[in-house]
């Protein structure tokens, strides 16, 4: 009789290294970002300045990402949430040190009340130091330094000596994956800026990102990774419009030609508001050759082509979107999912993040249930939809696609 074989231990795999070349190759790694005490903060006197349209139930926020991260992981997908990640780059001291000190606006405090600060954030731990750079700290919270302050007591004791950062459920506007370089977003809203710093931290510190390339850097013109769209391998769509600038655009599209990660980039203007403030507001892709599109705007969205020469770049247009999309992504139309069936279900469910899907494989995708019509359409041109809840997540403006921030994904 054979004796049994002695049990061998698996070998643990390494996590795939990044590298992101399209919209809907199939997902392996995404950073999430579970909403926290940052959004404990928001209330009827700062949600407007801190970019929410309403004041969320953080513990239906909270239940709702749940569901939407095991959506994921039940599809295969590894799940890095961005709190994790932030105290795993602070446990280096360089990132401790660097933290703490771009956490101080002394030009608000001042030396003094800024000098205690930084002393202050300089002896807590990782977690501590992040639970405060992400969810903002109250001038009643600050431990008290020797001596008087003005600053201090002409401020109301809730009033924050470091501002909450809401707005980093929306992990795709602060960094985006292009080829094995990761674009570090410059925000252009003045309470979304320091969310630059803490990606900075996590790509320089953590054990996992540190060796990777930069494709574009937060010192550059105004460009956030809601506007970025991965057509295809070597083909970027960039949104100009309220977040991201021409001249951001073009940054960005000049990195990428440098880097070799890009052979045309299609600069993509759209309205200036609120109800369109990123690209992935009214396009994404549910398909290797199909979006689901804002039908208002389809028939209007233009596009300026630049592509690479030996001493610049070289810019053409503006040509129509779909038109320049489909010569650039070499194929001969993209297919056109529209949102709603009629002008004012359209309206209602592009405002309700109804085009802002996330793709985790090619004609699979991520939904916020509430967009009835859109899924159906979606489902009718053979998308299979993976529904979600969000009505406490979508107070802030974002759908799936802005939640999630594709590490990798595997070629198509």
């Amino acid at each position: 009789m054979t004796a049994p074989s002695p049990d061998i231990p698996e070998v643990e795999q390494p996590p795939p290294a990044p590298r992101v070349d399209s919209e809907v190759g199939p997902l392996r790694t995404v950073l999430l970002h579970r909403p926290g005490t940052e959004l404990k903060r928001l209330t009827p006197r700062n949600n407007d300045q801190l970019l929410f349209d309403s004041i969320p139930w953080v513990d239906r926020a909270q239940d709702e990402h749940d569901r939407f991260a095991e959506v994921l992981t039940g599809r295969g997908v590894e799940v890095v949430l961005l709190a994790d990640a932030l105290v795993a780059a602070l446990a280096d001291e360089r990132a401790h040190a660097a933290a703490a000190t771009t956490a101080v606006d002394r030009r608000r405090l001042g030396n003094e009340l800024g000098d205690a600060l930084a002393a202050h954030l300089s002896t807590v731990d990782a977690k501590g130091l992040a639970d405060v750079l992400m969810g903002g700290m109250t001038f009643e919270e600050l431990p008290h330094a020797e001596g008087a302050s003005l600053v201090r007591r002409m401020h109301h004791p809730h009033d924050f000596v470091v501002d909450p950062l809401p707005n980093l459920l929306f992990t795709r506007d602060s960094s985006v994956w292009i080829g094995d370089r990761v674009a570090i977003a410059s925000l252009a809203m003045p309470a979304r800026a320091r969310e630059t710093a803490l990606l900075d931290l996590i790509y320089a510190y953590h054990p996992r990102f540190r060796a990777a390339g930069r494709a574009y850097g937060a010192h550059y013109a105004p460009v956030e990774g809601g506007d970025v769209l991965l057509l295809a391998p070597g083909v970027l769509a960039i949104g100009v419009g309220e977040r991201t600038t021409p001249a951001g655009a073009e940054s960005l599209a000049r990195s990428a030609f440098r880097d070799g990660l890009a052979h045309t980039v299609l600069a993509v203007p759209i309205a200036q508001d609120r109800a369109t403030m990123h690209l992935d507001t009214v396009c994404t892709m549910v398909d290797r050759d199909a979006v689901v599109m804002y039908p208002a705007i389809r028939d209007t969205l233009q596009a300026y082509t630049l592509r690479p020469e030996s001493d610049g770049v070289v810019v053409d247009g503006p040509a129509p979107f779909l038109e320049a999309a489909a010569a650039a992504m070499s194929i001969d139309r993209l297919r056109v999912i529209h949102t709603g069936l009629d002008p004012v279900t359209a309206e209602r469910e592009q405002w309700d993040d109804g085009n802002n899907t996330l793709a985790v494989a090619p004609g699979v995708v991520v939904a916020y249930e509430r967009n009835v019509e859109t899924n159906a359409r979606l489902e009718d041109a053979g998308i299979e939809v993976l529904r979600i809840s969000g009505s406490e997540l979508g107070t802030g403006r974002g759908g799936p696609r802005c939640m999630s921030c594709p590490i990798t994904r595997d070629p198509l």
